[in-house]
């Protein structure tokens, strides 16, 4: 589609997709060609953190696998999981797999052609499909994008929702420069997180907590928004926002997390070492380096190096170019901001509560799957699972016309001096509101955050603010730790 809007008659679509990740390309792929769907992406097609996935997709091994899928899910979620929510995406794994499959997705398999199933932290079997070794989310990203019968708009970032009496009835567009309308009887959030808003994360640089702030304006829930997650291995050093992250699935086939003289210090924090679950690592690592003033490695040293380049090729690649022998060289390794756990609250099928026309899936969703701690890899099955559930809610669910014609917001979308301050948020975000919180911290970032708000700013940093008060907001009312939000006094 060319990236090209009417200028005079107002567009209008059946379903509106805000982003071409995972979740919103599955959900536009099982919508049919009959309905006049539109995808939009904020940035290039592929920038989205789907593309950026190394792991897999987890799937119940088979029937008799979802028990313990389940349970593996609820025990990494601390109990805050919703148990309905957890079952359904187990139960509905092998089906999304085995469409995918049918498609003509290939995950990787060895010589006779049986799949490949890998283990991650806090899985208790090998139930994790890969493709492309260790680029999983670029190949199904990429796949799903081949699939997608629909147009898609790109480089246009949704600047507001359009809402009448709790119905959604489309979005504001900023493209090539000009804001446009665009109306829906359906509009599916599938934006992602909340990355942008930290000084070092992994995800996509498109990922900034935009609709999440909109959502704010618009009375719209969000639910558990200190649940967010770190991963603890992640290539931190270099300029660039986005940090290189080094898949889970290196210390689920083997890899070691040493100190400088080789000394694994996992196993003090926890007893299963390296295969923990993810906050214990980070917060291990965290710990560990400041207690020691010392740098932490990842360490393949044991791993065949013509395995490991067959089954991290990327990974292998990405390391080489800046200057590392893998798997002989460590590398130095730090927790980073990864995956919002909490987001804008939704049911089961992808429907926003008491808002009718509007739906949210994948990472920008607050579904209750991942509790207090996302279980690896459960991500992209996430999304497909409730992609394909929202997309189903749609077309059993007649969405009316909006009656009300809208005019195009005049509010300025950047201001001068806009830049500095995201940079100073994304500081603040990562000293006071990451791995380890306290209640001074807590209330520093907070005051912060409503100084810049109060300041005079662009609506996109406005949004950004939004959403940051929100997750600071969360972590100031839980008061006890669980899972990602770790909270003491000292």
């Amino acid at each position: 589609m060319k990236n090209r809007l009417g200028r005079k008659k107002a567009l209008r679509y059946d379903v509106v997709i805000i982003g071409a990740g995972v979740a919103g390309l599955y959900a536009a792929i099982g919508l049919p060609k009959h309905l006049k769907v539109l995808v939009i992406s904020k940035s290039h097609p592929w920038e989205c953190n789907t593309y950026y996935a190394q792991g897999g997709v987890t799937t119940a091994y088979n029937d008799a696998d979802i028990p313990l899928h389940v349970a593996d899910t609820l025990e990494a979620g601390a109990g805050m999981c919703d148990p309905s929510a957890v079952q359904l995406m187990s139960e509905s794994s092998q089906v999304v797999i085995t469409d995918l499959m049918q498609r003509g997705f290939i995950f990787d398999t060895d010589e006779v052609g049986n799949l490949l199933y890998t283990k991650e932290a806090a899985h208790s079997r090998n139930r994790i499909l890969h493709a492309g070794g260790d680029a999983t989310g670029r190949y199904l990203h990429l796949f799903l994008l081949q699939q997608n019968p629909h147009p898609m708009l790109s480089n246009a970032t949704v600047v507001d929702l359009l809402m009448e009496n709790k119905k959604c009835c489309g979005v504001e567009v900023l493209s090539e420069g000009a804001r446009k309308l665009i109306y829906a009887n359906n509009v599916i959030i599938a934006s992602g997180g909340v990355g942008s808003l930290y000084e070092y994360h992994t995800n996509s640089h498109a990922i900034s907590a935009d609709i999440h702030g909109i959502c704010l304006e618009k009375g719209i829930e969000l639910e558990s928004m200190e649940m967010m997650q770190f991963h603890p291995t992640v290539f931190v050093s270099g300029s660039g926002a986005r940090k290189l992250l080094l898949t889970e699935a290196l210390r689920g086939e083997g890899a070691w997390i040493v100190d400088e003289n080789g000394y694994r210090f996992l196993f003090e924090y926890d007893e299963r070492g390296e295969m923990a679950p993810r906050d214990i690592v980070s917060r291990a690592i965290f710990d560990y380096k400041q207690r020691t003033s010392g740098q932490v490695y990842i360490s393949c040293a044991h791993f065949d190096k013509e395995y490991f380049q067959g089954r991290f090729p990327n990974i292998y690649k990405a390391l080489r170019d800046l200057g590392y022998n893998l798997p002989h060289d460590r590398v130095p390794i730090s927790p980073a901001f990864h995956y919002a756990i909490g987001g804008i609250k939704s049911d089961l099928e992808g429907k926003v509560p008491n808002t009718q026309g509007l739906y949210v899936i994948g990472e920008a969703a607050c579904t209750g799957v991942h509790g207090a701690n996302r279980l690896a890899s459960n991500s992209l099955l996430e999304g497909l699972v409730f992609g394909k559930r929202a997309a189903e809610s749609i077309l059993h669910n007649i969405s009316k016309n909006c009656i009300q014609k809208f005019e195009i917001s005049t509010i300025t979308l950047e201001m001068e001096g806009d830049k500095e301050k995201k940079d100073l948020l994304r500081h603040i975000m990562w000293d006071k509101v990451s791995i380890v919180r306290t209640p001074e911290g807590l209330h520093y970032a907070l005051d912060e955050i409503e100084q810049m708000l109060n300041s005079g700013v662009g609506r996109l940093l406005r949004l950004r603010l939004l959403s940051a008060r929100a997750i600071v907001a969360s972590a100031l009312k839980r008061t006890e730790s669980i899972g990602v939000h770790y909270i003491t006094s000292i």
